[in-house]
């Protein structure tokens, strides 16, 4: 029987203080309008352009890291959500999200995160201010009509390409906020959804009391401050355990989680000599001259690939435990959430240590000084050491997901033969990221 976890006074203390998130959001939004603003008009060398080196070299390469220790926090200060707070408090018609948002939007986010990936490829938007200053006001447009349409942070919930990362990436955090079911079941006043005339309710639309998920939770606090009955926990818990029992799996979540394995290799590849010699490859065998024509056939087979042998995994397990292979898909794909987030991350590391003093010479700039310093926080070797352990840990980790999925599901036998093509397919996933973090990748700073 699951342990239920224990509680976390001070993260729980914190929540629950009137000076929080605000004393977050309001430094973040000032700190996020600076970036923009060098984006748009700062330096067209991203590596003199402060907005760059945030986005890219600082702000993205943690974020993974702090879903992982804390959970969707990011999305309770997100800059993007104060935004849509404030247009929806000044000019919002707070109309119910559409039910096809509601049916499809995550599927709409896997969209967006596989288009601006490979947008990226196609104009460079990364190592473009202007271009990353134009996928920013791209976003803002998009909360800005939410906020002003939609109730609550539709936009957060349904649209966010980040939003979906971090749904999936926070089900491996090690931070929990659930409800206390017999508190919940005297209680008739439903504050933590509805909010009450201080508080507003759930920005998420969640509902504390049927919440067993963090995937959807942005630890705002807002639940903890109107909960009349101290119902709200707050524990911290072994990275990847909510992934070990799953009841509701979701075809769309397995999906964007071997889809982002995809997209991880790509980001690798492409930074990598063999990136070249890949691109040469189909243009000798399609006959195509043009590069995003072909990006985009290797994107797309980047992308399809793993997809397909995750669904021919699925089928060898599926032919000893009776489920269909679409099944299986959906069930062991959450498997696969450590393995990514530490690819991720593996990935990120190496432009946070190689290229992270950018983000210092680029703000002393902005003041007039010119700082003559390398960019390199670390040796490469010691990133790539870092890298392999990253990569080892989150392989041990998927494997151990994928044994308790069938574990929970399955009786023992059909258990132990569902595994083993489960397993081979994650050692496959595995031996990849680290044969590619063994070849030097390139500087984008």
């Amino acid at each position: 029987m699951e342990k239920t976890p224990r509680e976390n006074n001070l993260l729980k203390a914190i929540l629950a203080s009137k000076l929080f998130p605000g004393i977050l959001q309001y430094p973040t939004a000032l700190v996020f309008a600076v970036i923009v603003y060098e984006l748009l008009f700062g330096p067209l060398s991203p590596g003199r352009n402060f907005g760059t080196a945030m986005t890219w070299v600082l702000w993205w390469p943690i974020i993974p890291l702090v879903f992982l220790l804390l959970g969707r926090l990011w999305c309770a200060i997100c800059p993007f959500a104060t935004l849509s707070d404030l247009v929806q408090k000044w000019v919002g018609n707070n109309r119910p999200v559409p039910v096809f948002l509601k049916r499809y939007g995550i599927w709409i986010i896997d969209a967006i995160f596989i288009l601006i990936t490979w947008g990226d490829h196609i104009w460079g938007v990364v190592e473009s201010p202007r271009g990353s200053a134009i996928l920013l006001l791209m976003i803002i447009t998009g909360v800005i009509a939410s906020g002003a349409f939609l109730e609550r942070r539709a936009w957060c919930r349904y649209l966010c390409f980040l939003g979906g990362l971090s749904g999936n990436y926070s089900r491996a955090g090690m931070l929990e906020l659930r409800a206390t079911p017999d508190k919940c079941a005297r209680c008739k006043v439903q504050a933590c959804f509805k909010g009450n005339s201080k508080v507003p309710g759930c920005p998420l639309f969640e509902f504390p009391k049927t919440m067993d998920s963090s995937a959807t939770c942005n630890l705002c606090g807002n639940c903890v401050k109107t909960c009349p009955n101290d119902s709200i926990r707050l524990s911290v818990r072994v990275p990847s355990k909510e992934l070990w029992f799953i009841k509701k799996p979701r075809l769309e979540e397995s999906f964007l989680a071997i889809v982002i394995m995809g997209i991880v290799f790509v980001q690798n590849i492409t930074m990598l000599d063999i990136g070249a010699r890949v691109m040469a490859l189909v243009e000798s065998v399609t006959g195509i001259s043009s590069y995003p024509l072909t990006f985009t056939i290797t994107f797309v087979i980047a992308m399809t690939v793993p997809v397909l042998a995750l669904f021919f995994t699925g089928w060898l397990s599926g032919t000893v435990n009776g489920e269909s292979a679409a099944v299986n898909f959906t069930r062991f794909g959450y498997a696969l959430i450590p393995l990514d987030l530490a690819g991720h991350m593996a990935h990120n590391l190496f432009h946070l240590l190689a290229e992270g003093n950018s983000v210092l010479i680029t703000g002393l700039s902005l003041f007039g000084i010119n700082l003559q310093k390398s960019t390199a926080l670390a040796s490469n070797e010691t990133i790539q050491i870092l890298q392999f352990i990253l990569i080892g840990l989150g392989a041990l980790l998927s494997l151990y997901t994928a044994y308790r999925v069938a574990k929970t599901n399955y009786t023992v036998k059909k258990a132990i033969s569902s595994l083993i093509p489960v397993t081979g397919f994650i050692l496959v996933l595995t031996f990849i990221n680290f044969y590619l973090f063994t070849i030097p990748m390139a500087h984008r700073m």
